[in-house]
């Protein structure tokens, strides 16, 4: 019996030395702290980095597998050989306060062959921002005058109606400069203010845009010529975009009840895979399910490979019509996915996004 009992207490403690001998052979990441915080940085310093630096307190091989960034503004770097036992490693996370002032909070992720596999670090700090230049606030320079922006996007504009918006620019040149425009459209009118911009001073282009006399639907792009001095000067191109809608706001609930109303059988063709140079057809069905006449506005497609025409342009209530959309795959390859965009005068569904997509697969000429 007493030969027994020391059996098994030798069994029992024999089992206890291998769980632990056997956690022992785990490798272990030990950081010496898993956050820091950078407290005030300058922006105008650049990217600020600090170092976690780990013990390997296990008995095998440490090795990081990854390490992942919350976010696209901390880059991390860390010791990608094995740590041996008792040996130390790092994570660098450096970050970078560029365009981003204020307080920032970010982890950092590593990822390991350690009994614990994911470690979160975290770095923090509140970032000053850099003094404004004048090159900040007016980054687009046409010789000597500085834009807030080469685009002059006046967003929605209904149709039949006027938008103006303020462009605003300063004069960094010596001298005085006069602004003038060529190739300006008819349902755009600029005036510039003041006339003659002195040097270091500020003006404002005040512009309109009549929707009624572009005549147009949807999104619509104008490129003018700014000329300083009656000079025509390299990159002097400004764009004007517009997005011209059909005001429905003044709309009863009775109108809206005897509106035209579009509806798809279905709003997506999948062609499925043809090769190179070839074309693809497809008959995008759809009804007036409205209760007045349905009109089509506009078609446009998201590229030239695709051409779209309306069956009809006017279609009464309760009747059918269609588009044809046809892809010509060109010299394209792999997936494509284009879009095109119906404009009607439905007032619940004004604009349409139908969508044909694909495969188009290499030939062996075309390699």
């Amino acid at each position: 019996m007493k030969k027994l009992f020391i059996g098994i207490i030798v069994i029992v403690l024999g089992a206890n030395f291998w769980n632990v001998y056997s956690q022992q052979k785990k490798a272990t990441m030990s950081f010496e702290e898993t956050e820091h915080n950078f407290g005030t940085i300058q922006e105008s310093d650049g990217p600020a980095t600090c170092e976690f630096t780990f013990t390997n307190t296990g008995s095998e091989p440490l090795i990081i597998n990854r390490v992942a960034a919350s976010c696209g503004c901390t880059s991390p770097s860390w010791t990608k050989e094995p740590v041996i036992p008792g040996g130390k490693g790092f994570v660098k996370a450096t970050y970078n306060p560029r365009n981003r002032p204020g307080k920032f909070n970010k982890t950092v992720t590593v990822f390991s062959n350690a009994e614990k596999p994911t470690v979160v670090l975290r770095i923090m700090g509140d970032v000053t921002p850099k003094p404004r230049t004048i090159e900040d606030d007016y980054p687009y320079l046409i010789g000597g005058v500085r834009f807030k922006s080469n685009h002059m996007a006046f967003v929605k504009v209904n149709s039949g109606q006027q938008k103006t918006i303020l462009f605003e620019m300063v004069n960094v040149s010596g001298d005085p400069v006069s602004l003038t425009f060529e190739r300006v459209p008819a349902h755009l009118t600029l005036t510039v203010t003041p006339e003659i911009l002195k040097p270091k001073e500020k003006g404002i282009i005040e512009a309109t845009y009549d929707a009624g006399k572009k005549n147009d639907w949807g999104f619509v792009i104008d490129r003018l010529n700014v000329l300083l001095n009656g000079e025509n000067i390299k990159n002097n191109i400004l764009t004007v975009s517009a997005t011209i809608e059909e005001d429905f706001t003044s709309l009863t609930s009775k109108d809206l009840e005897q509106a035209a109303r579009i509806q798809f059988e279905s709003k997506i063709f999948d062609f499925g895979k043809i090769a190179q140079k070839s074309s693809v057809s497809h008959e995008f069905v759809f009804t007036n399910a409205g209760k007045s006449d349905l009109i089509i506005r506009k078609i446009t497609s998201s590229c030239g490979c695709t051409a779209v025409s309306p069956k009809e342009k006017v279609i009464h209530p309760g009747q059918s019509s269609s588009i044809n959309a046809t892809f010509s795959a060109g010299t394209r390859k792999g997936n494509q996915n284009k879009t095109i965009t119906v404009i009607t005068n439905d007032p619940k569904s004004p604009t349409v996004i139908l969508r044909v997509k694909g495969e188009v697969e290499t030939t062996a000429s075309g390699n």
